[in-house]
Formats: structure tokens, sequence, C-alpha cells
């Protein structure tokens, strides 16, 4: 395939693009480099531009193409900043995957596989969430992108446009050949900010919000999905478009949550060392547990997780983190 990357210089699509240079997949990134970094496009031509001029998109989609399959993760994704900020979100992430979407539609290009999220759900109803579960988003970030979910289901009944939306749970880890990680600013993410405090010693410590949650041990327990897991489940979904038409969603997960407290503690096994940490108090709109149930990925495309354990995931983050190399 011929594939078009936009967001591929970021945390999660850089990972795609090694993956999909792995199996000889050819693909050309786009990203206005406001948080994805230059350096780590090292598997794709780059052309630095930005989803809110959609006239740049339809100049690339045509002197570039055709493509294959788009995948899409151009979007703002903090969730407090889309409270402070809700303009900048709905603009980002609506308009200009708009603005993608009619390109593709003047170009003639059909297929994208979409960046979404668990924040789609809202507060979950139940412990462990598959498809079918409600979508009551309770920030601007995850209406953004359940509005475009919806979008993609109507540009399919009305220009054909084939897509799947993939809902990322806790995207972690790194590259187990260390070439790319996980690099934030500011750093959100349990996993980075654990591995940060521990080899910056007493100057950071590590916040954990909330230890009276009704959980075993009281702190919020997640699921963590492995982002090379995540990069396998684009390819496939981008594979599956080829031959179905429709506008498909699937969740993605482990299927196992992991307390904060555990996660720390595997965190500590891994690298030799205790984390110090103070306990702050809960943030607004956590819910106790988030899990995903992922069975529908599995069954239709095909796809399952290779990194289940936490220690390992942790493992290939901290090889990557003693190294960064960008």
């Amino acid at each position: 395939m011929k594939v078009l990357v936009l967001g591929g210089a970021g945390y999660i699509g850089s990972h795609i693009c090694k993956m999909l240079s792995h199996y000889s997949h050819k693909s050309v990134v786009v990203d206005n480099l406001s948080t994805g970094h230059r350096d780590a496009v090292r598997w794709s031509h780059f052309i630095e531009a930005d989803i809110l001029k959609p006239g740049a998109l339809v100049r690339i989609l045509q002197d570039e193409g055709p493509f294959d399959l788009i995948m899409h993760f151009c979007a703002k994704s903090l969730v407090g900043e889309s409270v402070q900020k809700p303009a900048l979100y709905y603009r980002n992430n609506v308009v200009g995957t708009l603005n993608l979407l009619d390109a593709m539609v003047e170009t003639g290009h059909d297929k994208l596989v979409f960046s979404s999220t668990a924040a789609v759900f809202g507060m979950p109803e139940k412990d462990e969430i598959d498809e079918q579960h409600p979508r009551f988003p309770i920030n601007p970030y995850g209406q953004s992108k359940k509005m475009i979910e919806d979008v993609l289901g109507d540009y399919h009944e009305a220009y054909g446009i084939k897509s799947v939306a993939l809902r990322y749970f806790n995207a972690c880890g790194a590259d187990p050949e260390g070439d790319i990680g996980e690099r934030h600013e500011p750093e959100t993410h349990l996993i980075p900010n654990i591995l940060k405090s521990a080899t910056a010693g007493k100057t950071t410590l590590l916040k954990v919000f909330g230890d009276n949650y009704p959980t075993p041990d009281g702190t919020c327990i997640r699921d963590y999905i492995h982002v090379n897991d995540l990069a396998s489940a684009h390819i496939l979904a981008g594979e599956y478009l080829q031959t179905h038409a429709g506008a498909f969603a699937f969740n993605l997960g482990n299927g196992d949550g992991f307390s904060v407290f555990e996660v720390i503690k595997a965190a500590a096994k891994v690298i030799g060392q205790n984390i110090a940490y103070t306990i702050e108090a809960p943030r607004a709109g956590d819910p106790p547990v988030l899990v995903a149930d992922s069975k529908k990925a599995g069954v239709v495309l095909g796809w399952q997780p290779d990194y289940t354990d936490i220690e390992s995931i942790i493992a290939t983050a901290w090889q990557w983190h003693q190294n960064e190399k960008f």
C-alpha cells in the first residue's frame, strides 16, 4: 500500500510509519510539527503542512497520490486544555478533519483510518467497554472525536468514504529497537512521568491523583496498550478497508486493567529502584476503572496485542527513555 499519514511525526504516527516500512508499504507524512518531531520521520517522505489549510491538502493528494489509504492522527489531545480552550479543539479536530474529508472527495480518495479515543464514551457504565457502550463524552476533546465518528458515517452514505475509527485506551511503550518513543510537552501520561521522576530524583516527584477510589488499592485502573500493538491494528484496519465498505469502529486495549500503584510497582521492578510519589486530589471526571473490550477487533480484523503484561511495556519505554534520540 501507499499510505498518507497525517500527523506522522507524532508519537503513534511515527511508530506506524516504521511498521509500514517493515512490511514494505510506502508512506508520506504530513505534519505541522506543532507537537511532532521532525527527527521521528525516518521511514517516510515528509511534507510540512497544516490540515487547517484545505488547499494544501488537495495539492498533496493530487501531487503525491494516488494513495491506497489515509491515516489521520492530527489532533489536539489534552483533555484539560480542551475544557479551557474548546474553540482550539473544535477548530483543529473537527474543522481540520472536515477539510481532509472534503479534499479526499475532491481528489477521489475513499479510504481513511481515523485516530479516535476512549474519551468518546465519557463516564463508563461498566468496567469493560465494548463498541456498543453509549457515547456521552464529558469534555470537548472527547466530543470532537465523537463528532467525527458521526461525520464518517454521513460521509460514507453521501460520498462513499470508507473508514475505520480506532478508539485507543491508554497508549504507552516505545519502539522495541529503541529508535523512537514517547515524548510530549507537556507530558501527561503516567508511564513516561514515572520514568522521568525516577531519573530526576527528588526534584520531580511523581503525582498520583487520588488514592480513595473504589478499587482494590484505591487508585484508578486503566487499560495500557503498547504503541506497536496500536500500529499493527492500524495496518490491519487499512487492509480491511481495501475489501470492505462502511464506517466501522473498534476499541483497542489489552482487556486487562492495572492500577496506578500497580504500574508504579512494575516500573520500580523494571528500573531497579523505588519510585517516590505524592498523593494529590483526584482529577474531576476520572472514572475509577476504564478497560477495553477489544473482542470485535480480534474477530473482524484478526488483531491481538503482543504486549500483554505491564512490565514488558514499561521495559520498552525505559530503554528508549534512557537514550532519547531526539
